[in-house]
């Protein structure tokens, strides 16, 4: 599993010639399952079990003048070397040095990517294609906890504006079945996780040549999970019997990094600057146990907060925005009679790395007309509250 191998970095390849004569070098070594190496990133990594000892590389690379061992971890830490990418320049040379490594990662075989539109998936999209062509396989899965007309867009923007090799599937029944009654933040995000893995094996099973996942990882993600925060769909929320390797080629970078890369790769500006949206969808803004009626309220709420946004031109200008409805209900009065029902939690943040984040101020008005158009028009909700409340000690999403 990837969760018990590491990863050897090693730094100073620079020509063809040395690639091979390091690649034939540790391939050798007992313990050592794949080495990839790239000249054009300048750099080695080679994934081993976790037995295999530290010195058995150094060894080896004795032989080797000028170049660096960098360290032996699980594969996901960010190098102290690595600079922030700011610049086209910088994207230019990422994205040169990604396409070499994907080649040799993949080689002739076939990536299935889960493609939700977000800004991570995305660009992984962008890359692979770039990189691979056609043996990638995007995967749009409608697990029921999309925003309002969120699969529309992506079919119309990928499907018929990109042209890519698009797979839609309507599993909305077959998630909210299985997280029926489930109020575990961690267990939520682990069976939301699972299925996904689930609905790739089986679109697997119909295709050939499918040996590798893709996965919009950021490194934001792993922090997370390694530290303990909360477990990611897709940092150590798989389950143990994953059959296909992973691709993640933009782990190691940060959110704003990200949109560098994409808007170098000639993605379109309102998918490059969309306001993220979490893996699990909807299902973090639904705490508690989901049910179909909170999940229809969020939604609802959720595509007002969007459409005034963009009305008052703050779209693309505010980072995220998004409402919750959290499990609890309280008494008001609607239409001269008494109520029972939801509130609904709106937040809105800025941020560069979605490590620190800032809470984003709206004008009295424009609060009033907002909780007006979500207590008229979302049924089940007679309250709006306003969370203004940073990273740290908040988190982003609310699970």
């Amino acid at each position: 599993m990837a969760e018990k191998n590491r990863t050897l970095h090693i730094e100073g390849m620079g020509c063809v010639h040395c690639e091979a004569k390091v690649k034939e070098a540790i391939e050798k070594i007992d313990g050592v399952s794949k080495v990839i190496v790239s000249h054009l990133a300048g750099q080695a990594d080679v994934i081993c079990d976790e037995n295999t000892p530290d010195d058995a590389f150094s060894t080896v690379m004795e032989a080797f003048d000028g170049y660096n061992l960098t360290g032996m971890d699980d594969g996901n830490l960010r190098p102290d070397s690595m600079a922030r990418i700011e610049t086209r320049e910088q994207a230019d040379a990422f994205i040169e040095a990604q396409v070499d490594l994907l080649q040799k990662q993949i080689g002739d075989g076939g990536v299935l990517l889960a493609l939700s539109g977000g800004v991570d998936s995305s660009v992984v999209a962008a890359l692979l294609i770039k990189a691979i062509g056609k043996q990638l396989t995007c995967i749009h899965v409608n697990h029921g906890l999309m925003r309002k007309g969120e699969s529309e867009q992506v079919i119309d923007v990928f499907q018929k504006q990109l042209g890519a090799n698009l797979i839609y599937v309507d599993a909305s029944d077959r998630f909210l079945d299985k997280l029926a009654g489930v109020t575990d933040p961690e267990t939520k995000r682990k069976i939301i996780g699972g299925e996904f893995i689930d609905v790739f094996d089986e679109e697997a099973a119909k295709l050939t040549g499918i040996s590798f996942l893709g996965q919009g990882t950021i490194y934001p993600d792993i922090l997370e999970s390694k530290d303990g925060i909360k477990a990611h769909h897709n940092v150590g929320g798989l389950p143990e019997d994953v059959k296909l390797e992973l691709v993640e080629p933009v782990k190691l970078l940060f959110k704003d990094e990200v949109r560098v890369v994409g808007a170098a790769l000639g993605l379109p500006d309102d998918m490059v600057n969309r306001q993220p949206f979490p893996g699990p969808g909807l299902g973090v803004r639904c705490p508690g146990a989901i049910t179909r009626d909170r999940l229809e309220a969020v939604r609802e709420s959720d595509a007002i907060l969007r459409e005034e946004f963009a009305k008052k031109g703050l779209e693309g200008k505010v980072w995220q925005y998004f409402t919750v409805v959290p499990d609890f209900k309280s008494t008001g009065i609607k239409n001269g009679k008494r109520t029972f029902d939801w509130p609904c939690i709106v937040r809105a943040i800025n941020t560069t790395d979605v490590m620190e984040v800032t809470v984003e101020h709206f004008e009295p008005d424009f609060i009033d007309h907002l909780v007006n158009r979500i207590i008229t028009e979302v049924p089940g909700i007679n309250r709006v509250l306003i969370d203004y409340t940073p990273k740290p000690p908040a988190t982003v999403e609310y699970e």
